[in-house]
């Protein structure tokens, strides 16, 4: 997936930065080289003068001038080597250096886009996505199914906690998959503390670290972001809007935490459907049961959910809760349990 403008241009910059950086630095080294061993200097003349010689033979009809040319400058070359091991410093001391030897700090070979750059794209979305302490911790990794119970069941499937939980992740691992060539959108919802978030968050990372651009808002941030851009005449929007609509996975978390009113109602459902005409994927996470939400929320956002959303029901006990029980009886399992690892 490729990147906006904003965000390649960043990068493009920081290579620059780097460039900038280095060119310097080889200049510093010369300079003081040169100081301290005149005869490296003299080399450097020589063989600027032995190249525009040579070129002035090559001219003439000289075939053999440039085969003369290399071998002088290999033989000044040893003598300048020479100087730098005497002096203590390795033979590329005055060559230009690279945080990246492989594409020379350009982020390219052969057109292609480098190792670097790939791992630049990465740390940038990590950066921009809200998350990224969080996602250090909450990934598949980090997956457990120890919290969740075969004997609490769905009074209307009679599908158990757990079930409903290996099917969920089933479904998130099937909307990664298909991410690029069928963008799709989830809705999770049901009781405080089975995993909503959490596997928000598995989501985002994989997309992340396959160069996706995610962005996490709490709903509270979202609509005070949405509220300030809107109402604070001097407040700038320096592209807040674009990012929002047309970042490739959106992810609004405990939706109806926030104080809802016609305002939220009309931004979120101008949101939902600029990211759905743009066909951009978004996952929702609420703790409030449908019904509730539907009454929440005006009849037009309710409708587009229902229609271009899957919706993930989780229930079963509150893993926080449990997790803090275990903690307080002392035990500890020493291994990767629930969405923490103890």
């Amino acid at each position: 997936m490729s990147l906006n403008n904003s965000q390649y241009d960043s990068i493009i910059r920081d290579y620059q930065r780097r460039q900038s950086v280095h060119r310097r630095e080889k200049e510093d080294r010369v300079r003081d080289a040169f100081s301290r061993f005149p005869r490296l200097k003299e080399i450097d003349d020589e063989v600027a003068s032995l190249s525009v010689s040579c070129g002035r033979r090559l001219l003439a009809g000289d075939e053999q001038a440039l085969p003369r040319l290399k071998e002088q400058i290999r033989v000044l070359g040893e003598e300048r080597a020479q100087i730098l091991r005497d002096a203590g410093y390795p033979e590329d001391y005055l060559n230009l250096s690279y945080d990246c030897p492989d594409c020379q700090d350009s982020g390219f070979i052969n057109g292609q886009k480098c190792r670097c750059f790939k791992k630049a794209e990465i740390e940038l979305l990590y950066d921009q996505s809200n998350i990224r302490p969080v996602l250090e911790k909450e990934n598949f990794d980090f997956l457990s199914y120890d919290y969740y119970s075969d004997d609490i069941r769905d009074p209307k499937t009679n599908v158990s906690s757990l079930e409903r939980m290996k099917k969920a992740v089933e479904t998130c691992h099937q909307f990664i998959r298909d991410f690029d060539a069928s963008p799709s959108n989830l809705f999770f919802y049901g009781d405080t503390g089975v995993g909503k978030t959490f596997l928000s968050h598995c989501i985002a990372r994989e997309l992340i670290e396959s160069t996706h651009s995610v962005v996490y808002f709490s709903s509270q941030k979202l609509f005070e972001l949405f509220a300030r851009k809107r109402f604070e005449r001097h407040t700038e929007d320096d592209g807040f809007t674009d990012h929002i609509y047309d970042c490739d996975l959106l992810i609004i978390d405990d939706l109806g935490t926030e104080l809802t009113n016609s305002f939220v109602n009309s931004e979120l459902f101008l949101c939902l459907n600029e990211r759905l005409t743009r066909q951009k994927s978004t996952i929702i996470s609420t703790n409030l049961p449908l019904d509730i939400f539907a009454d929440t929320y005006s009849e037009r956002i309710f409708s587009r959910i229902s229609n271009h959303f899957t919706m993930i029901k989780l229930f079963g006990n509150d893993i926080r809760l449990q997790k803090r029980l275990q903690q307080i009886s002392g035990k500890n399992f020493g291994k990767k349990t629930g969405f923490y690892q103890e």
